[in-house]
């Protein structure tokens, strides 16, 4: 499946796949803001409510590891348009889900997709586009992943007060609907063969430079998601904001989030080696100065833009290493490193959870840009041995 430098650029497929995460992410994070509505309908705590977020996190694992194996020889075009209507499906399914076992097994559904589609997303886009524009097809998904995650909480709450909780994820639906009638129109035949499966993805930490890259990957999820995840009770607690100056200084790292997608293609495309060592770094000094005294809301909010800027897009440098490194097992890397960033989050959040209740936000954020700074490390040695390799 290596690409090739003649390929036509289908850029009108690749905004369709941008469309779908935008509507993917929504939906995936829309039970945020509307989880107090939900557990009431339902008859659930809020508790058990929230978990509506761990089931579609606990299925994109499952499904990221397995997904390339069992799909072999469906051709990718069918298999993409597939996970759309399961996540038309899915939204279904919860706006009008009349009990709490429904709202889940759609919930659910909506995990299966998830990990379904970005297992696919990097193999996908580079049959899509030629070689050399792999990094900006890649940035220009993760934009959308940015764009869908900086409003649908808000969106969400916004929506949930006009027209109801499920009004609010039955909008999941239409855009289903263009979505797969968009890839439907743009998408070309991607035949998979049958008789040559894509390796078990567990099978790839075999290889060196595989393992290593996973464990950069896992530190830089880790990292930012100890610090990251605790960025509202520090402004609350340590800043001193109120809501309304908490809401825009978070709506100005998302923007700020956008924008550093808009760039990092470029960056990518001149220097991968700078960009596998530079944003975890540049990450690890911004946590590090966020617990340098007291910091007013003005520094404050230019540090999380700046945050914004460099760990939204952050990814992208390593979907494109992946791409890089195995492009011939890019579905079971892609796999691989879904399953792997889901952890990363899980696990970092805990850590920073544990230790921003037990110790204080400044041993969080420190404790985040440490392993910041292991990613960076293990980034510039994958660098350093790809350089060898090419001399």
């Amino acid at each position: 499946m290596t690409d090739n430098l003649q390929t036509p650029a289908r850029w009108s497929a690749v905004f369709a796949l941008t469309l779908c995460v935008s509507t993917l992410i929504a939906s995936e994070f829309m039970p945020v803001s509307l989880l107090t509505p939900i557990a009431n309908d339902l008859h659930l705590s809020e508790g058990l409510a929230g978990q509506a977020i761990a089931v579609s996190g606990l299925l994109a694992v499952i499904t990221s590891l397995l997904i390339a194996r069992t799909s072999a020889g469906i051709d990718r075009r069918h298999l993409m348009l597939g996970l759309v209507l399961a996540m038309l499906l899915s939204g279904v399914m919860v706006a009008f889900a009349p009990n709490a076992m429904v709202f889940m097994i759609g919930r659910a559904l909506v995990g299966v997709v998830i990990g379904g589609f970005w297992s696919m997303s990097t193999a996908t886009v580079m049959r899509l586009v030629p070689a050399s524009d792999v990094p900006r097809a890649l940035a220009l998904l993760n934009g959308g992943n940015a764009l869908a995650t900086t409003i649908a909480a808000p969106l969400g709450s916004f929506l949930g007060q006009f027209i109801g909780w499920r009004w609010a994820f039955f909008m999941v639906v239409p855009l289903a609907a263009l979505t797969f009638a968009w890839q439907w129109l743009t998408l070309p035949a991607m035949p998979s063969d049958r008789h040559a499966p894509a390796p078990h993805a567990v099978a790839l930490l075999r290889r060196t430079e595989v393992l290593r890259g996973m464990a950069a990957v896992a530190l830089l999820f880790a990292g930012q998601f100890a610090v990251f995840t605790y960025f509202r009770p520090y402004l609350e607690q340590q800043v001193h904001v109120s809501v309304s100056i908490l809401s825009t200084i978070l709506l100005g790292m998302g923007l700020a989030g956008v924008v550093g997608n808009a760039l990092i293609g470029r960056l990518v495309v001149r220097s991968l080696s700078l960009a596998l060592i530079a944003p975890p770094l540049v990450l690890a000094l911004i946590a590090s100065l966020l617990v340098v005294g007291n910091a007013s809301a003005w520094t404050a909010a230019a540090l999380l833009a700046c945050w914004g800027l460099i760990g939204t897009p952050a990814p992208v440098v390593w979907w494109t290493w992946m791409a890089r490194t195995l492009p011939d097992d890019a579905e079971a890397g892609g796999g691989l490193m879904v399953a792997v960033i889901q952890f990363a989050i899980t696990a970092g959040a805990g850590l920073g959870g544990l230790l921003f209740d037990g110790v204080g936000y400044r041993a969080a954020f420190l404790g985040g840009a440490l392993l910041l700074v292991g990613s960076a490390l293990l980034g510039a040695l994958n660098a350093k041995v790809a350089a060898q390799q090419i001399r």
